[in-house]
């Protein structure tokens, strides 16, 4: 797969944008800065292909990155800004329940890798979206982001925290990852070629 033929298919504000493409989908949720365009950056070996914002919140659009035309990152907006103003928040969780809820092509979704920050843990937002995609059935893998920010007794047992979670079931893949660093990213790769059988 040509990594380099990647671009931003469309920034869907509304359900009726999604793309109807037969091509497998990953979606990535999490809450604001936890670290989701790092993470598209650096597995997709791009430097800005997805916009860090310095304010987190900001986008409350679904992006869909077209990978050479083998399968979509669907880049979901984060959640759990407390300053986001309530119309702002009414329309997150209206987009983020219809991809979910109201998309036609739901069945396209692949996995859901679901970004945790490794130092914080999962917040009271994470622990509801990882019960929901438990209660949907929604197959997904754990990414703790922000690993770097650890030193190694840290790292060890905020990962065993992660693997004891009771919203966190015993056989979900859970993948340290630094943006900074590049760790992570091969076992990316690997989940997702897993649940899609598309090779980087």
């Amino acid at each position: 797969m040509n990594l380099q033929n990647t671009k931003l298919f469309i920034s869907a504000g509304e359900i009726r944008q999604f793309p109807s493409h037969p091509v497998p989908q990953i979606a990535l949720s999490g809450r604001s800065n936890v670290g989701k365009s790092s993470l598209i950056n650096t597995v997709l070996a791009r430097k800005s292909l997805a916009r860090v914002s310095g304010a987190p919140g900001k986008t409350i659009t679904i992006n869909f990155y077209d990978v050479d035309g083998k399968l979509f990152l669907v880049d979901l907006p984060g959640y759990g800004f407390a300053k986001r103003p309530p119309a702002d928040k009414a329309k997150w969780s209206a987009l983020t329940d219809g991809f979910f809820t109201a998309n036609k092509n739901i069945d396209r979704l692949a996995l859901v890798l679901q970004l945790i920050d490794l130092k914080v843990g999962p917040t009271a937002d994470d622990v509801m979206m990882l019960r929901y995609l438990a209660e949907a059935e929604l197959p997904f893998a754990v990414i703790a982001t922000k690993a770097d920010k650890l030193n190694k007794t840290e790292r060890a047992a905020a990962l065993a925290r992660l693997a004891d979670h009771p919203d966190i079931p015993t056989d979900t893949p859970i993948i340290p990852f630094s943006s900074l660093k590049g760790e992570g990213k091969e076992e990316v790769w690997r989940i997702i070629s897993r649940f899609t059988g598309v090779k980087a």
